[in-house]
């Protein structure tokens, strides 16, 4: 009998990972808004710009990780091997281009985003600092994803633990300085991301030689085959055009937030900073079944498959329910620890409140999006959300913002977020994934046996 799939294992590891993160960008924030309502809206508005960046990266995230787990799930090790290395090239291009666009393009981003005036100086240098970590993230991001789909998620975990810690620790000590040192202020937190994505880049080559016996060469960093690096686009563009497509509409909703002023985006910036803890565990769930699901569905066990991710959504539900309901009770003494102005403080519950609704229709999406695309089903959630997405996450936030402001925007996200979600899950339940996984199934067992790099 098959071993029961299980996902404890692969999401708890990822939750810390994904806690760590948010903790950093946390500290962050709280460092900034100790500064000024306009240092906390740079760093919140910088904070956005850099995860529309990162859809590059989340091309290749994507794709590795299904690619890779199909491949071990069927048995195909050096197929596995050579995506593995594939991921190091196609890190390099994808990250020296976030880094050009940061270095050079900060000026115009600002500009589509409408920035305040106050704040354009600040976060053209903020921007400008953080782009040679591009670099560094690109790497360490997929990576983590090969690890991940080689079911070593605890030595992932490790290895973001020593990368975050660092990042908030020297992110402390070069934001607010020490003894007769002022620090460096909102600078000081690029230059402890540069340094932390360092680490975790020489603590991933570690990994990668001992657990998985990969030992780079230097070819491996810039040359990109395009037989092993086909697969991993067909897989990952699609979900990277649905994630570009929402960070672009995402984009409007925060272009019409800074055109209603810098207590507006502050109160934007802490209000999704405090809810990126309510999604943590979903977000969690939704990576682990994308890893296991990739893997059963290599193993043609497609009963398994359906049955984890329910129990997943299930999960998720439970899990952000009561998450956001906590917020909403301790967001009084959560947002006083950003700012003591009481009209943000009461904006911010408010829309905590809305976020209720918003929580528990973004879990469809965090989980069965992301098993959709490991069975192969990769296009149904790009045609099914895409119309949403620039309606009404976009074209709607701009609407409501304008009649309703900060409270319309969220309604906006709402709506968006709940039919998308509603989508997903219809497809999973009426099992329209099968016709897809049983082609995979057949185009990996019909493709020749790669030869060992």
């Amino acid at each position: 009998m098959a071993p029961r799939a299980r996902l404890n294992p692969i999401a708890a590891p990822i939750l810390g990972e994904f806690l760590l993160g948010m903790s950093v960008a946390m500290v962050g924030l709280y460092l900034a808004s100790h500064t000024s309502d306009a240092a906390a809206g740079t760093f919140g508005l910088t904070q956005q710009v850099l995860e529309t960046l990162f859809v590059v990266f989340r091309v290749l995230a994507i794709g590795l990780g299904i690619v890779v787990t199909q491949s071990l799930g069927s048995g195909r090790l050096a197929e596995a091997q050579q995506t593995a290395y594939m991921a190091l090239a196609s890190s390099t291009w994808a990250g020296l281009l976030a880094a050009l666009w940061l270095a050079g393009g900060s000026g115009l981003t600002l500009h589509w985003l409408n920035a305040p005036a106050e704040i354009v100086p600040l976060a053209t240098t903020f921007m400008m600092l953080l782009a040679p970590a591009m670099l560094l993230e690109a790497y360490n991001i997929s990576m983590a994803a090969v690890l991940r789909a080689h079911l070593f998620a605890r030595e992932s975990l490790w290895i973001m633990v020593a990368m975050h810690g660092t990042h908030l620790l020297l992110a402390v000590l070069f934001m607010r300085g020490g003894g007769d040192w002022a620090g460096w202020g909102l600078y000081g937190y690029a230059a402890a991301f540069f340094l932390s994505r360092a680490l975790g880049l020489a603590l991933h080559l570690g990994f990668w030689r001992r657990r998985m016996g990969l030992s780079p060469q230097a070819h491996h960093w810039w040359a990109l085959p395009m037989r092993v690096l086909g697969p991993v686009l067909r897989i990952g563009l699609p979900g990277a055009a649905l994630e570009l497509i929402y960070r672009l509409a995402f984009m409007v909703s925060l272009a019409t937030t800074a055109g209603l002023g810098v207590a507006a985006l502050a109160t934007h910036s802490y209000t999704l900073q405090i809810l990126k803890y309510v999604l943590l565990i979903s977000m969690a769930i939704g990576w682990a079944c994308e890893i296991m699901v990739g893997r059963l569905v290599g193993a043609r066990r497609f009963r398994a498959a359906d049955d984890l991710v329910r129990k997943g959504v299930r999960n998720g539900m439970l899990a952000s329910g009561a998450g956001v309901l906590i917020a909403v009770l301790a967001a009084p003494w959560l947002l006083r620890g950003f700012t003591q102005d009481p009209a943000i403080v009461q904006a911010a519950q408010t829309l905590l409140c809305l976020s209720v609704a918003l929580e528990l229709g973004r879990v469809f999406n965090l989980v069965v999006i992301g098993a959709l695309r490991a069975t192969g089903d990769v296009h149904y959630p790009v045609l099914a959300s895409a119309a949403s997405i620039v309606v009404i996450l976009g074209l709607g936030s701009w609407l409501l913002g304008r009649w309703w402001g900060l409270n319309g925007i969220w309604v906006a996200y709402v709506l968006d977020e709940c039919l998308r979600g509603y989508l997903m899950w219809w497809r999973w339940h009426r099992r329209g994934w099968l016709t897809h996984a049983s082609r995979t199934v057949r185009a990996m067992r019909n493709s020749p046996a790669p030869h060992s790099p």
